[in-house]
């Protein structure tokens, strides 16, 4: 009963927020959809972090501990996690100095305001919708299968004067979780979402601690037998993990998941991670909270400061659950249908080992992850359609208050549409993989050159994105069993020549427009032309140079972030020496990084009358009216 009370408290407490704090979100639509671009990077930051929590994501990463042990760290890279060390050197800051709302407004700023800049808008909103409620449908019956395990349908039925399919009850559970998310999501907007992620990042920790002593007690009375190559993370020309004898099963997971030549998968893996990092975000929620942020500086924190408050955490309990798995997994029984049910190992472990005084928090840190994820997405399904759709094509000139009860409208009717997708979907899973294989790979290649070539236009991005949509599509269809990652080269070459066909067959962005975007944006890459064009207007105007430096920050950044992550899972493991070895490498890069990057973000709006010059115009614009 005490557990079921504090799950209770939890979710009023949500409620409570969005009530609090609904009157200042309907002010205007930036104080909705962006906090009014006044919540700290600290805030944000915790928030992007409670956002990547979700539940399906850790069912996955429990999964790979269990199975690979140390050299899961590097299967992570298929996120991948390290975009967000691409994003805290210098994309964020990038993201924020347009100025905009969305994702979508976004490619106003590159490719100015033509019919080919609305094909390019517009796909991003379609691409951005399909991602954001692909996942809203897929969370919402995760979390709806582990409510099953710990509220029996057959019990809670005899109650009830309706009786509902079994394979639909998930559903049901799923969708009773996701109402208070949006409650507090469409009522509370953006300022609301970082306030309840925020308890639920507490909320979180303390479940994760609870996970971590529960594994370091079983491991100081039992052995952990599993593979010697489990604990290692370094790796040769082929994987070598045999679960012969240990738990014989295991094997046939490793050889159906097609990583066994290690060394190909890993270059294959970080060939394709590189381009998705250097693409950028999706446009998802995400993207949201990097337009959030005060200023370029504070988005740049908010991203460095996601990875910390992130990777500790979250490998503190994946760590928990991985290894109270193999430790008793003769007492979970996680076989279902002759096979082991990888998804089984939360749910079992919580249900037997959690005590009973700690099973509410440890429920309400679970379902934390799932709300605080689905109700971000929701925000960034509400920020596209009613910015990108509804004020753009049909009512410009909108009240505030129309456009408050739009984004209400929109909101109810998007969770309706992830509702009926994930009745409709047959395949949970191979949608997801779909989502996150398929669509970010059609992603990469145009966010690319949107970023580092002058030339490339709206008409070129619009072409690429279809190319990529449709040629992943087709893939799926003929290789629906072979893993994605194999055939991305080929979606990437696609990918390329849409780009390049479309940009060559459309007319050239104007130069307003590239001039405007290159001196506020400042990126460095093929930008010869433009600053040739903005040098003539401020001679004092000088390139981004920064290309080295920012590079050697993203290496220091991955190793730093690679530590954060090795460090709770020998901390769990109880190995001192490695944990040792990781930690001084995390405080050595730090230092660097000290220097290299967070000292120069000091300066960040300093740089902005050099980079203008004598162009008042221009600076004037971007400056005052945007209140950067």
């Amino acid at each position: 009963m005490l557990d079921i009370l504090i799950v209770l408290l939890y979710l009023s407490s949500l409620v409570v927020i969005s009530l609090i704090l609904k009157k200042k979100a309907s002010k205007n639509i930036d104080a909705y959809l962006l906090g009014s671009n006044k919540l700290p990077w600290y805030m944000l930051g915790l928030s992007n972090a409670t956002g990547m929590f979700d539940f399906s994501t850790m069912i996955w990463l429990v999964t790979l501990v269990f199975v690979y042990g140390l050299k899961s760290i590097w299967i992570l890279w298929l996120l991948p996690a390290f975009n967000q060390i691409f994003l805290m050197v210098y994309l964020s800051a990038w993201i924020r100095r347009s100025n905009v709302k969305t994702g979508a407004e976004w490619i106003d700023t590159r490719f100015g305001k033509s019919r080919q800049s609305n094909m390019a808008r517009l796909i991003v909103v379609v691409f951005a919708l399909f991602c954001c409620l692909g996942f809203m449908a897929y969370g919402y019956i995760g979390i709806g299968k582990f409510i099953d395990i710990f509220l029996s349908w057959q019990y809670i039925s005899t109650y009830l004067p309706f009786s509902l399919p079994k394979e639909f009850v998930p559903h049901l559970y799923g969708i009773l979780i996701m109402m208070f998310a949006v409650f507090y999501a469409i009522l509370g907007g953006m300022t609301g979402i970082v306030w309840a992620d925020i308890l639920q990042y507490l909320i979180i920790t303390i479940s994760a601690i609870v996970i971590g002593l529960l594994a370091m007690d079983a491991m100081a009375s039992y052995p952990l037998n599993v593979p010697n190559e489990w604990h290692s993370p370094l790796f040769g020309w082929k994987l070598n993990m045999d679960w012969t004898g240990i738990i014989d099963e295991v094997n046939y997971k490793i050889n159906n998941d097609g990583y066994s030549l290690f060394s190909i998968f890993f270059m294959m893996m970080l060939f394709k991670g590189v381009l998705v990092s250097f693409a950028g975000p999706m446009p998802n929620n995400e993207m949201q909270k990097i337009l959030s942020a005060k200023s370029p500086k504070e988005a740049a924190k908010m991203s460095g400061f996601a990875s910390v408050a992130l990777m500790p955490v979250r490998y503190l309990m994946i760590a928990g659950f991985a290894i109270l798995g193999i430790i008793y997994y003769n007492q979970l029984n996680l076989t279902v249908s002759g096979k082991i049910d990888y998804a089984q190992i939360i749910p079992s472990t919580v249900n037997k080992f959690v005590p009973i005084s700690l099973l509410g928090i440890m429920l309400a840190g679970l379902i934390a992850g799932f709300i605080s994820t689905f109700a971000a997405t929701l925000n960034t399904v509400q920020a596209y359609i009613v910015n990108d759709i509804y004020l753009k094509y049909i009512n410009p000139d909108a009240s505030d208050k129309k456009i408050g009860s739009m984004n209400y409208y929109t909101g109810i009717l998007a969770v309706i549409a992830c509702i009926l997708a994930g009745i409709l979907s047959k395949n949970a899973n191979s949608s997801m993989v779909w989502i996150v294989s398929g669509l970010s790979t059609s992603y990469v290649v145009s966010n690319i050159l949107k970023w580092h070539w002058w030339r490339f236009n709206g008409n070129g991005y619009f072409w690429g994105m279809i190319a990529g949509l449709l040629s992943t599509l087709i893939f799926s269809v003929i290789l629906p069993d072979s893993m994605a990652l194999y055939y991305f080269p080929f979606l990437l070459i696609i990918s390329v020549i849409g780009c390049f066909a479309g940009t060559y067959f459309g007319s050239p962005t104007n130069n307003e427009t590239l001039i405007t975007f290159y001196c506020s944006v400042h990126p460095w890459g093929f930008w010869n032309p433009v600053y040739e064009m903005a040098k003539a207007m401020n001679p004092g105007f000088e390139k981004n140079k920064s290309f080295g430096t920012d590079m050697l920050n993203v290496v220091l950044g991955i190793i730093a972030q690679t530590s954060l992550v090795l460090i709770p899972i020998y901390l769990v493991l109880m190995d001192s020496q490695p944990l040792f070895i990781s930690i001084i490498i995390f405080l050595f890069c730090a230092i660097i990084l000290k220097k290299t990057w967070w000292d120069k973000l000091e300066n960040e709006e300093n740089e902005y009358p050099k980079r203008f010059g004598a162009n008042k115009s221009i600076y004037h614009n971007y400056i005052v009216q945007k209140k950067i």
